[in-house]
């Protein structure tokens, strides 16, 4: 019989792992205690559609854990991440760009397989083919279109009227273009992404955010900004209430109300703080975003990260761009990912034993049309 194994730090009696599934301390296994093998090894395989894996077989307890305090950890090296994106450019200017995209595939591969929850690792399942497909049908269903409607009629009809024309023309197809890739972009993300071999989701309709998001800028535009933390809860609440974690959905019930307050704030603020002002209203609406996000109604998420947090982390990123010359980009990435886990925890029950398998699939070409665009989604932030 397996004996369990007592964590030193938080006191949690569990079976016996390397890491705690509570805290995330080291444990002290006895070695006469066989350590289980974790199943973030076999997350690495991409899990069968049509045979998904039982959640017992995942290594899911049967009782739902109620553990408080959970945090997600990151574990990457901007050294390690530097490694990959030397050789990653190397490559792209060799093949002429082509490698760009595998490049971007192990960069995505080395941050997920670096964060971890519960003593396990996530997982990325994305292919450099895939990138490569959705970046020439992004080409030929939004670029080539795109740039006719700018060029063509200046040489056919040139004059003032025509310019004019143009320039609507253009304006409206990026409007257009701009939802279109945030929901493509998060519903591929998400589907090649996995922890404990279950892949995430997401089921937000595409024609649902056009309008969400063609309706909320129309208010913002004519409300000189003030409508925008209504847009902002708004965009939130439909990428994350619409996000999945296998079977079981995230939610979120903020409103736009309680960013109000902060926002008007901040703005009246700008001249006479040179701007500073902002990283306080920033601070204010990650806490705000996360606070009101659960998952399966029952797991909480709890931000700590203030102003002057928010204040030191951009402008060291910042620096860190300027003194290198761009070659500190790998770590202002790792700086990133630990900057969320630092401030991100989570309490309240995870009844992981419900959860199952519920891959979907998705097209690449969002994601492409989102890196055209740069409209600057990763992961988890909606």
């Amino acid at each position: 019989m397996i004996q369990g194994v007592r964590c030193s730090k938080c006191g949690l009696m569990q079976l016996p792992k390397s890491v705690c599934k509570a805290c995330g301390s080291r444990l002290d296994v006895p070695a006469e205690v066989p350590v289980l093998r974790s199943s973030s090894e076999s997350s690495r395989q991409t899990p069968s559609v049509e045979n998904p894996p039982s959640p017992a077989e995942m290594g899911f307890n049967s009782e739902p854990s109620r553990v408080r305090g959970r945090v997600v950890s990151f574990y990457g090296q901007g050294g390690s991440l530097f490694e990959i994106w030397i050789v990653n450019t190397l490559l792209t200017i060799a093949t002429l760009g082509i490698y760009h995209f595998w490049g971007k595939v192990r960069i995505r591969q080395y941050l997920f397989g670096e964060t971890e929850f519960e003593g396990d690792r996530f997982a990325y399942h994305g292919t450099g083919k895939e990138l490569l497909t959705g970046a020439l049908r992004a080409l030929v269903v939004f670029i080539i279109p795109l740039f006719l409607i700018h060029s063509v009629p200046n040489i056919v009809w040139p004059g003032p009227a025509t310019n004019l024309a143009v320039s609507l023309a253009t304006y409206a197809m990026f409007i257009l273009f701009i939802p279109v890739a945030m929901v493509g972009s998060r519903r591929y993300r998400l589907s090649r992404t996995s922890w404990r071999g279950i892949r995430f989701s997401f089921r937000g309709r595409m024609r649902d955010f056009l309008k969400l998001f063609l309706w909320s800028s129309f208010l913002s535009a004519i409300t000189l900004g003030i409508y925008n933390p209504f847009f902002e809860a708004k965009r939130y609440r439909f990428m994350v209430s619409h996000s999945y974690f296998g079977s079981r959905g995230f939610h979120f019930d903020g409103s736009g109300r309680e960013l109000l307050k902060s926002y008007l704030f901040a703005f009246l603020l700008t001249l006479p703080t040179l701007g500073l002002s902002w990283f306080w209203y920033l601070a204010k609406r990650q806490r705000f975003f996360w606070e009101h996000t659960t998952f399966d109604e029952t797991l909480h998420f709890h931000s700590s990260v203030t102003g002057r947090a928010m204040m030191n982390f951009y402008v060291g990123n910042f620096l860190i761009l300027v003194v290198t010359l761009g070659l500190g980009w790998p770590w202002i990435v790792v700086r990133s990912c630990r900057f969320v886990c630092k401030y991100l925890s989570q309490e309240g029950s995870l009844d992981l034993a419900a959860v199952e398998q519920e891959a979907q699939e998705a097209s690449a070409t969002g994601e492409a049309l989102s890196g055209f665009l740069d409209t600057g989604l990763d992961f988890g932030t909606g």
